[in-house]
């Protein structure tokens, strides 16, 4: 009995502390936001230390790859078989290695095939119905593994966990060596749009070709890191990877007349492109204008003639994380060189001809755009290029993004279709950079590759056109999110898997969190410079976020942690009143006699008016005295006495500074729980404004209300808080002196359906009503 005491003691104690960390003082109302982030990051160590930075016995691993995969179109089918050159570079002897095979994800006996959520409706159609049980559409989809040896060819033992696999080491891999083994596996390819996937291929039933998106295609190493040794959490398609560095060769087998869009660059393409298609190649290295590398027409042709002959791409990429590749012979392909930083970088595009009118214009300028202006705020691209592909789909992998947006049939497209395309362009292509070069874990941190690089979309965006419509980074766009019930929200610091509201969470609120520490709390230079600094500290390694975190404020010199403490670890919302408004001005510069009470009560006049009551002092004026003939006299000599005093002290010289000013008592309360700085715009009776800005740290002592005066030469109008709207404040009724609410407004719309292809333009246009193109 003792010792359940004892344990339920110390149960009960953790949990204690464990509710208490987050406010070091509960019951109060200072102590807690502002506190340092203290047990909410790991402890620094020699491989990652307090200031953010890589430590003195930082390390990670290191895989070469050397591929050789078959594209059978003809039954859909990858073959592929490879060599992996893993390094231990850790301090750990390893006695197994993990790897991931994602297209496991597609085995109809993977769990993330069995936990579809539903009911059944009154109506419902097939399509519905098998989405109840998605493994019954995935009968002979998987990897199949056909060999697993070590150099020599000797088997070696291994075991399958879904879309995860440990081989079994023959003797242990010590610290600073090396395991050479080899796989052969095959798997069906899956039409991505009945089967689903980031990769799969896209059937167009016009010309009755293929666009093949070949991802997570080859079974790949894990990440074994300080920070938690194996990552092996499944896939399930949707936190995506963890990767590790290292050197690829990889050859790829084709119908002959495919053009093969690729991480790395070709080391054949003179073989395997036409003579006239290889000199306009040559020609888009000297181009101020993107060229077309394979003409519209030549696609055209070959989309008629299928040739069933194969040839053999080889592609080679240095110091890459992943590998992915597109095939289609409906591909056009332009590109141009850029220079970023005296680096020659070639940037290219490929789309069928479905997505010609706006792909031809855009979608190459587009990808030079990202790099120089992720370039400006990160580091220079270190790749040779980087390419982006209409696949249908958003998805990225190094050098390499395949990005959505097609037209109507006439070649015009919608605006939407148009900067859906820019956006998930710049989006894609940014990838490259978080987290293809800043290599954070996905899987854990689902907000570490999205967040960042959304945030980067959205300076991008805005350096691409000042009135481009962002969807993502501006505060006021994520106060609907904020707004929800708290069972409803999660804080951004969430297992990647396990966030309700990706999108939202880990794309918007993110990238949302960084803008307003960029333009809010840091300002420009000083958040500029030190997510520079982490960039650079963390390309081509595998950050965490408390090196992020701790890099910005070190960096920076800036006390963030209140802002990371309620942005990133917690779920409340911005929400500052401003309760009331009160105005002063200094009185006159004079004494003021005292002026005895004139006031009667009713009870009086009504006895004096009762002629029955006697007057005790008119009955016997022996009663009366000096007080009864001068009534409030003390008092009048005590306020003589004061105003005598009060002339003698009364600040005449400063008088003339003041006796103009207008003195405004402001009341604010904290109704959200986030801190914030409080931002004022006043606007003035003559119509002019300004706007004040009050450090966070106004809050510091007392976290829910204070009270602050403000002078002004001239007398107030209006007041509003936030009027750029960069706090994310979820309440703007309360913000505004006088409070006049506007009433929302709606309107009534007819019942419409119907949905087209993600990315496709449909149902008419602006530019096609007008006949332009």
């Amino acid at each position: 009995m003792k010792q359940f005491l004892v344990c339920l003691f110390m149960m009960v104690t953790t949990a204690a502390m464990a509710q208490s960390q987050f406010y070091n003082n509960p019951q109060s109302n200072h102590g807690n936001r502002f506190e340092d982030l203290g047990f909410l990051l790991p402890t620094p160590n020699e491989y990652r230390t307090a200031s953010g930075a890589p430590g003195p016995k930082y390390w990670q691993q290191r895989a070469n790859y050397d591929i050789d995969v078959t594209l059978d179109e003809q039954n859909n089918y990858i073959n592929g078989k490879e060599t992996v050159t893993y390094f231990n570079q850790s301090p750990d002897k390893l006695d197994y290695i993990w790897l991931q095979l994602d297209e496991n994800i597609h085995n109809p006996q993977s769990d993330n095939n069995k936990t579809n959520t539903g009911k059944v409706g009154d109506r419902i159609t097939s399509a519905q119905i098998m989405n109840f049980e998605p493994g019954r559409k995935m009968e002979g989809y998987g990897v199949n593994l056909a060999k697993v040896t070590d150099a020599a060819g000797k088997a070696l033992d291994y075991t399958v966990v879904q879309t995860m696999m440990r081989i079994n080491l023959p003797a242990p891999l010590a610290p600073g060596q090396q395991f050479v083994f080899k796989i052969d596996w095959s798997y069906k390819i899956n039409n991505k749009h009945e089967i689903g996937g980031r990769g799969g291929y896209e059937n167009f039933p016009e010309d009755g070709n293929n666009l093949y998106s070949i991802t997570q295609w080859y079974p790949r190493m894990a990440v074994y890191s300080d920070f938690k040794g194996w990552e092996h959490s499944q896939f399930t398609g949707g936190a995506e990877f963890a990767l590790t560095f290292g050197d690829f060769k990889v050859k790829i087998t084709t119908p002959a007349d495919h053009i093969v869009a690729a991480t790395g660059e070709c080391t054949n393409l003179k073989q395997v492109i036409s003579a006239a298609q290889y000199n306009r190649w040559l020609q888009a290295h000297s181009a101020s204008q993107p060229v077309e590398i394979v003409t519209l027409d030549e696609a055209r042709n070959a989309e008629k003639t299928k040739n069933t002959a194969t040839k053999t791409w080889v592609f080679e990429a240095k110091n890459v994380r992943d590998f992915a590749f597109n095939s289609s012979r409906k591909f056009i392909w332009d590109g141009m060189q850029i220079d970023i930083n005296g680096k020659k970088i070639m940037a290219q595009s490929y789309y069928p001809k479905e997505a010609y009118t706006l792909w031809s214009k855009y979608s190459t300028k587009v990808v030079a755009h990202t790099l120089r202006t992720y370039s400006k705020h990160t580091i220079p691209y270190p790749y040779p290029q980087a390419s982006s592909v209409e696949a249908a789909n958003g998805m990225e992998y190094p050098m390499l993004a395949m990005n959505y947006g097609r037209t109507e049939k006439d070649g015009t497209y919608s605006e939407g279709t148009k900067y859906g395309m820019i956006g998930v362009t710049i989006h894609e292509v940014g990838h490259n950079f978080f987290p293809m070069i800043v290599n954070s874990d996905e899987r854990q941190y689902w907000w570490m590759d999205e967040g960042l690089n959304t945030f980067c979309q959205f300076l991008t965006e805005q350096e691409f056109d000042n009135n481009y419509p962002s969807t993502r980074g501006p505060a006021h766009l994520i106060t609907g999110y904020m707004r929800l019930p708290k069972d409803k929200l999660e804080p951004i610091m969430t297992k990647g898997d396990a966030v309700a509201s990706v999108g939202s969470n880990a794309y918007a609120k993110a990238s949302t969190g960084l803008n307003i520490l960029r333009e809010t709390v840091m300002g420009r230079d000083l958040f500029d410079y030190a997510f520079k600094q982490y960039a650079e500290r963390w390309a081509f390694k595998h950050p965490t976020p408390a090196d992020l975190f701790r890099t910005l404020r070190d960096a920076s010199g800036v006390d963030i942690d209140w802002f990371i403490r309620g942005w990133f670890f917690g779920t409340d919302p911005v929400d500052i009143s401003l309760d009331s408004v009160k105005w002063f001005k200094l009185a006159d510069n004079n004494t003021m006699a005292f002026q005895p009470q004139t006031f009667r009560t009713i009870g009086q006049d009504r006895n004096k008016e009762n002629q029955d009551i006697k007057f005790a002092t008119d009955a016997d004026t022996a009663l009366r005295d000096f007080y009864y003939y001068n009534r409030g006299a003390d008092a009048m000599m005590r306020s003589n006495d004061q105003a005598a005093r009060n002339e003698a002290s009364l600040d005449k010289e400063n008088f003339d500074t003041w006796k103009d000013k207008n003195f405004y008592e402001l009341s604010f309360s904290n109704l959200g729980g986030l801190v914030m700085p409080v931002i004022i715009e006043w606007t003035y009776k003559d119509g002019t404004k300004e706007i004040q800005r009050v450090p966070v740290t106004v809050w510091l002592k007392n976290e829910k209300e204070f009270s602050k005066v403000f002078i002004k030469d001239k007398e107030v109008s209006g007041i509003r808080l936030d009027p750029y709207r960069e706090t994310a404040d979820i309440n703007e009724d309360n913000q505004v002196w006088p409070n006049m609410p506007m009433p929302s407004k709606f309107q009534l719309f007819k019942m419409q359906g119907g949905f087209g292809a993600r990315g496709q333009s449909a149902g008419g246009n602006a530019m096609q009503k007008a006949g332009q193109k």
